[in-house]
C-alpha cells in the first residue's frame, strides 16, 4: 500500500535525525488521507513526532489531538503489527512530551499514564516497550527518576522475553542512564547511557541524540569534565543547525546547560549570553517549562551578582504563569529562589501569592 511505502520513507529519514526533511513524507501521508479519504494515512501522518522535534510545539499538539480523535480501537490496532508502533501510543507519548514543554506538568503526566494503560492493553511487545522507554521521558522532564526507572524495568523484561535486542541493548540502557543521572549516580548513569547510544548511533540513528546527550552533558559536568561537556554541547548544536536536520525540541535546554557549565568555569559573560539565547528559543517555541528552567538558572547568576530587582522581574512573571505542577522540582526550585529574593527585597512570599490565587 502507498501509505506503508510513505511511512517507511518517513521512518528512514526521521530516525537518521533528518527531522526537517521528514516533514515532506508526513505531508505526503496527510495529503493522501485528504485526497483519497484514507483515514489510516491521516492517522499515521498526524501521530508522528517531527513537528515536536522541530520545536513547533503548538502545531504538534494539534496534530496529536487530531490523531487521538481519529483513532479507532478496532479499526487501527492492526497498525502495530505492521509498523511496530500503535498510533495511539505514539500520539499519546509525543503529546505528553509537548504538553510538558508548553508548561502543563500535571496534564503531561496524566496523558503519559493514559498512554501506558493503552499500550499495556494493546499488548504489542515492541510498542509497549517503546512506550515504557522514550515514550515515558516526561518523567525525566518532571525530574521523577523513580517513575521512569519502574517503566524501564518493564521494558527490559519485555525486550528479553520477546527477543528484542534493540530494546534491551539500546532503549533500556539509554533511559536507565537518564534515570540514574537524575538520581545523581553520574558515573553509573553515563556508562549505561553511552552503551545505549553506541548501539543507536551504530545503526545510523541520530534522532533524540540531543535529548539523551543533555543528560550525558550533565553527568560529565558533575564529574568534572567541563571541557568535554562543552565539546559535546557544541557537537549537538552542530547537529541541530545542520540544514534538513534541525531537531530543536531540546535546543533551549542545551543552551541552558552550556550556560550552567560556563558559570562553573567562572565565565559569567559567556554564561549570560547562553541563558539569553536559551530564553529566546524557549519563548519562540512557547515552551514555558524550558523558559522557567532557564530563567531560574539566569536568576541564580544574577542573584550572585547582587541583581535582586532584575532577578525578581525576570523570574516572577514566568513562575506566576503556571497553574499546575507546583510539586515538581522546577517549580519548587523557582519558588524557593523567589522567596529568598522576596525576603531580601521585603516583598510578599510566593507561597502567600499562590494561596491568594487559589
Amino acid at each position: 500500500m502507498l501509505r506503508s511505502v510513505l511511512f517507511g520513507l518517513f521512518v528512514n529519514v526521521f530516525t537518521q535525525g533528518r527531522v526537517a526533511e521528514s516533514l515532506h513524507w508526513t505531508g505526503e501521508l496527510l495529503r493522501l488521507g485528504e485526497s483519497s479519504g484514507d483515514v489510516d494515512a491521516s492517522l499515521i501522518g498526524h501521530s508522528q513526532g517531527n513537528s515536536l522535534f522541530l520545536g513547533n510545539l503548538v502545531g504538534a499538539r494539534e496534530h496529536y489531538k487530531q490523531a487521538l480523535a481519529i483513532y479507532d480501537e478496532d479499526k487501527h490496532r492492526y497498525q502495530a503489527d505492521i509498523f511496530n508502533h500503535d498510533m495511539k501510543t505514539t500520539a499519546g507519548a509525543w503529546l505528553s512530551h509537548v504538553t510538558w514543554m508548553l508548561g502543563y506538568p500535571e496534564e503531561a503526566a496524566r496523558i503519559s499514564k493514559e498512554k501506558d494503560t493503552h499500550a499495556r492493553q494493546r499488548g504489542h511487545p515492541f510498542d509497549y516497550a517503546w512506550a515504557m522507554c522514550l515514550g515515558s521521558a516526561v518523567f525525566d522532564f518532571r525530574c521523577e527518576p523513580d517513575e521512569l526507572s519502574e517503566r524501564v524495568e518493564i521494558a527490559e523484561r519485555l525486550g528479553r522475553e520477546h527477543s528484542m535486542p534493540f530494546v534491551w541493548a539500546s532503549l533500556v540502557p539509554m533511559q536507565r542512564g537518564v534515570a540514574l543521572i537524575r538520581q545523581r549516580k553520574f558515573a553509573e548513569g553515563a556508562t549505561h547511557l553511552k552503551a545505549g547510544l553506541a548501539v543507536w548511533e551504530g545503526i545510523g540513528g541520530r534522532l533524540s541524540s540531543p535529548y539523551y546527550k543533555c543528560s550525558l552533558i550533565e553527568a560529565m559536568t558533575e564529574l568534572g569534565d567541563f571541557d568535554g561537556a562543552i565539546a559535546l554541547v557544541d557537537e549537538i548544536i552542530e547537529q541541530i543547525e545542520r540544514p534538513g536536520w534541525e531537531e530543536r525540541s531540546h535546543y533551549a535546554e542545551i543552551l541552558r546547560l552550556k550556560g550552567w557549565i560556563l558559570t562553573l568555569k567562572d565565565n559569567s559573560d559567556g554564561a549570560e549570553k547562553c541563558f539569553h539565547a536559551s530564553l529566546e528559543v524557549a519563548r519562540e517555541q512557547q515552551a514555558k517549562s524550558w523558559e522557567l528552567r532557564t530563567s531560574t538558572s539566569l536568576a541564580r547568576l544574577w542573584q550572585s551578582q547582587g541583581k535582586r530587582k532584575e532577578t525578581l522581574e525576570l523570574l516572577k512573571p514566568v513562575y506566576d504563569w503556571f497553574t499546575e505542577g507546583f510539586d515538581t522540582k522546577d517549580l519548587k526550585d523557582a519558588k524557593a529562589l523567589l522567596n529568598s529574593l522576596a525576603e531580601c527585597c521585603g516583598q510578599v512570599h510566593v507561597d502567600t501569592k499562590q494561596n491568594m490565587r487559589k
